[in-house]
């Protein structure tokens, strides 16, 4: 297991991380084939100054530990897991299953299991959610004052406790294929529900409580989560979509599996996150209506930002933490 020594440490290398990301194609050029054509192009990255976060205390922030499949449900898989290093002897953290996009699907496994951590920088979201207030620079200026505001009210009644946040590459499952396919992610479902949670169990300091379990994702990794976590809905007490690569007739038969799923589960927390700047915003607004008709409790948030790297790095993964942090605890979100 790796040893992230301080939050300096990881600052500095989510800094530069941003840089060598910042040249790097965008992860919607992957999208093409399912996005809108009108789909607005992304702004370009500013990387932010490793200074910008301050470091409240010394010591370890958290742990990496691989996880290596030789065989599953779909073959050879890689995890990795972040694991908190700030908890007590003996003390347990909600598990939460994080789904990364289609640009790191089709640069492969390692690419793709390193993808929140490194091409999104949740370490670098991990330490500010640590060291509150967040500032508008720390989502990458995609949020308005009032909701920066309930935020860091919220953290300062309630401090970020932390996750142990388990991230599989997830195989291209928007492909000319599958990409119309709701069934194409369940072999990936019973991988993670066979093979993922059961490795987390054993060598994390994760609970294993079903409320206590979440997955969430983004873009291709949104799509995935509805997906895998409303067909397994006994095994996840929350499931998250952040900009859902759906397509625009898809609502109608993901609230019938969410009627489904809520009917044989106990209590299910369901979340769908898209942005005003997002390709899937249409089909998500209206799976958010068809939840609504069908009469499934449910929160849809909008918030500002592109379908891009930036928004993954900014409010994507501060919105995703601090919501698993909360509802796997059984509290309110904010």
């Amino acid at each position: 297991m790796k040893l992230l020594s301080s939050r300096r440490e990881v600052l500095a290398g989510a800094a530069a991380l941003t840089v060598h990301c910042a040249k790097r194609r965008g992860p919607d050029e992957h999208l093409a084939s399912v996005a809108p054509a009108s789909a607005p192009s992304a702004p370009e990255v500013v990387p932010e100054e490793a200074g910008s976060v301050r470091e409240s205390e010394g010591g370890a922030l958290f742990l990496e530990r691989e996880l290596e499949f030789e065989g599953s449900a779909i073959g050879p898989e890689k995890a990795l897991a972040i694991v908190p290093a700030w908890g007590k002897t003996g003390e347990r953290f909600p598990l939460l299953v994080a789904l990364h996009g289609r640009g790191e699907s089709v640069r492969g496994m390692d690419v793709g299991a390193r993808g929140w951590l490194h091409d999104y920088e949740l370490g670098r979201t991990i330490a500010r959610l640590r060291s509150p207030p967040l500032v508008r620079e720390d989502l990458k200026g995609f949020v308005d004052e009032a909701r920066l505001a309930r935020i860091n009210a919220s953290l300062a009644e309630r401090p970020f406790r932390g996750l142990v946040v388990v991230c599989p590459w997830v195989p291209d499952l928007v492909n000319e294929r599958d990409r119309t396919n709701l069934d194409a992610p369940l072999p990936f479902g019973r991988f993670v529900v066979e093979s993922l949670l059961p490795r987390a169990w054993d060598e994390t300091p994760a609970l294993r409580e079903r409320a206590a379990t979440g997955i969430d994702g983004v873009s291709l990794g949104g799509r995935v989560s509805l997906v895998v976590g409303l067909a397994h809905a006994d095994r996840f007490g929350a499931v998250g979509a952040l900009q859902p690569a759906i397509q625009e007739n898809e609502p109608p038969a993901l609230a019938r599996r969410a009627r489904d799923a809520m009917a044989d589960a106990a209590r299910l927390r369901l979340r769908l996150v898209t942005s005003d700047q997002d390709y899937f915003r249409g089909a998500t607004t209206g799976l958010h209506l068809a939840l609504k008709s069908e009469g499934i409790e449910h929160e849809h948030l909008v918030i500002p930002g592109p379908h891009d790297y930036a928004f993954n790095r900014g409010p994507g993964g501060v919105e995703m933490l601090l919501w698993h942090d909360r509802v796997l605890r059984g509290e309110a979100p904010l």
